[in-house]
């Protein structure tokens, strides 16, 4: 079957292909097949995906030499395509990073599954939320701009964080404490989040947040959406102002990896469960020391890395990632 007589709809992809248990990708057409490929996994998420992009990542696996088999489409937060691959390529990953896609699409190794228990931890700033909350403090302490520097030079990487940290942290002192709470008011959360949420726990996962940021806003997150962890820094008080410190351990890169491990043993989770989502040069360890690491809306460092990056979606990108692997079990002549 030519790729190009599918449907333009995913949504009616079924009625077509549900001749055969499978479709085995074959330059620009699809041979049925009953053999399933999950040595590996191309996962791709869009309002974008239609023949013409599976076309594209048909190309780009033959150019690879890897193969590949199309399954069902998975009930998820947006379009999702799953496709199991015969091996892992790290030269089809770097391939995937060189090209632009009008959708999101990463190549994994292996994929965690709702079916299981599993732990996700997530950044908070800019992660969990759309803001830097030590930024928006900064701006209503009038200090906003010597601020909001520093943290982006941090967040790519070239700045060591807790130094970082105690610096920005410094530029605050002797503001008030009702600055917390105006901030605290007014945080956005990251669009999916409490979807991502309800999700994960319905399906027995554990969720929390490991911030370079601080206890007064996950504190928000963890009352409104029930996180079963939360790892931040505490700003210091004193007679109603901020000290310009920060007390206790500083959690940084290595801290962040640190908790999600210990989560991850606490809770009896197998490494390939644990997932770790951030944006920032600090997010790195933790991810790396995730079964699964997702970069959201990253920094080029970060996207460098990650095993998945998410740039077309929010937190529901996130989600659908981890739905995917429904798709694994199903065939399309259910």
């Amino acid at each position: 079957m030519w790729i190009s007589t599918l449907p333009e709809a995913l949504s009616e992809w079924q009625r077509t292909l549900c001749t055969a248990p499978l479709w085995q990708l074959a330059d620009d057409t699809l041979v049925a097949t009953e053999h399933a490929q999950d040595s590996a996994w191309l996962v791709a998420v869009g309002e974008a995906l239609n023949p013409a992009a599976l076309s594209q990542l048909g190309a780009l696996l033959g150019e690879q030499r890897v193969s590949a088999v199309l399954y069902p489409l998975p009930e998820a937060a947006r379009p999702t395509l799953l496709l199991g691959c015969d091996r892992f390529s790290p030269e089809l990953v770097a391939a995937l990073r060189e090209r632009t896609f009008a959708f999101d699409v990463c190549h994994l190794r292996t994929l965690p599954t709702l079916a299981q228990p599993g732990l996700l931890v997530m950044d908070m700033d800019s992660t969990a939320i759309r803001i830097e909350c030590i930024d928006e403090i900064a701006r209503l302490a009038g200090v906003g701009e010597q601020v909001a520097a520093v943290t982006a030079a941090a967040m790519q990487g070239k700045l060591e964080f807790a130094d970082s940290l105690r610096n920005r942290v410094a530029l605050l002192e002797g503001a008030p404490v009702s600055i917390l709470d105006e901030v605290a008011a007014n945080m956005p959360w990251m669009p999916g989040l409490p979807e991502l949420v309800e999700t994960l726990k319905g399906a027995g996962w554990k969720v929390a947040i490991a911030s370079g940021g601080f206890t007064r806003f996950a504190g928000e997150l963890q009352r409104a959406l029930g996180l079963d962890a939360i790892h931040a820094n505490e700003l210091a008080v004193a007679e109603g102002r901020l000290t310009g410190k920060v007390t206790g351990r500083i959690v940084d890169a290595a801290v962040k990896a640190e908790e999600l491990t210990a989560l991850g043993e606490q809770y009896g989770i197998a490494l390939t469960q644990r997932v770790a989502v951030g944006d920032g040069a600090n997010d790195l360890k933790m991810m790396a020391a995730a079964g699964l690491g997702i970069a959201i809306h990253a920094k080029p460092v970060v996207r460098a890395q990650a095993a998945a990056s998410i740039e077309h979606h929010d937190l529901d990108g996130v989600l659908c990632l981890l739905q995917a692997s429904r798709a694994a079990t199903l065939r399309w002549t259910r």
